[in-house]
């Protein structure tokens, strides 16, 4: 799918995000009609209350924000990876736009991310313009046509056109042989382990495993063999 030349173009990217508050009391009175609205169009369950929602508020980017965005490319025979994150969400998304205006750019240069198309990249745009970012290039597609749009989605890319399938990055990574370290934490998790625990470093450990599994998976649809772990460069 992929060629090795394409390969040194693509920034692999992920994101963690948890909702802008602790939890529903920590709301303010905007806020809390805002979401009461969003929580009935969301909720299946007739136990389903705002209250209890809430937990699931960030994966919205009018109600969540941004605390990691990690980052991995190939250099040479190495895959570097770098992340971006804190409690500033502007500094963080600063961050992560300084480094696609100065080193990814240019036509051929490509993002990529699993449901990024669905979650990632979009996310990552209505924050930025939410915090006053100016958005880069890469993510400037408006009045794009498809094919102009430099954004790579392995799960699209294994989904080869069932649009009702959607696949875990652990199932992928799983039934295509790629070993990755077991996970500390979940997705599911993040929020708790962010306002609870305030871990930063357990909650970018695990976004960066899931970069450079996101990049295993690439090289495999490629053909390619998988990165070995003393080649993968953190800084």
């Amino acid at each position: 799918m992929i060629s090795q030349a394409e390969l040194k173009n693509i920034l692999f990217i992920d994101v963690e995000t948890v909702p802008q508050a602790r939890d529903y009391a920590g709301l303010d009175k905007l806020f809390v009609t805002l979401w009461n609205r969003k929580a009935q169009k969301i909720a299946t369950k007739e136990e389903d209350t705002p209250e209890n929602l809430y937990q699931r508020a960030g994966i919205y980017a009018e109600f969540g924000k941004i605390i990691c965005i990690s980052s991995g490319y190939f250099h040479n025979d190495e895959f570097r990876i770098k992340s971006f994150y804190g409690d500033d969400e502007k500094e963080i998304l600063i961050g992560f736009a300084s480094l696609l205006e100065k080193h990814f750019y240019r036509p051929e240069h490509k993002l990529c991310a699993h449901n990024g198309k669905e979650f990632d990249f979009p996310y990552i745009a209505r924050r930025m313009l939410i915090n006053g970012v100016p958005l880069p290039k890469m993510l400037c597609i408006q009045g794009k046509k498809p094919w102009e749009i430099q954004h790579l989605d392995t799960m699209e890319l294994w989904k080869f056109g069932d649009y009702k399938n959607f696949t875990s990055l652990e199932l992928l990574a799983a039934v295509l042989g790629i070993h990755t370290p077991k996970d500390d934490i979940n997705g599911s998790e993040v929020a708790r382990v962010y306002w609870e625990e305030h871990n930063l470093q357990r909650i970018v450990k695990y976004c960066q495993k899931d970069v450079l599994t996101i990049a295993q998976v690439l090289l495999r649809f490629s053909g390619a063999e998988t990165i070995s772990d003393e080649k993968v460069i953190i800084f």
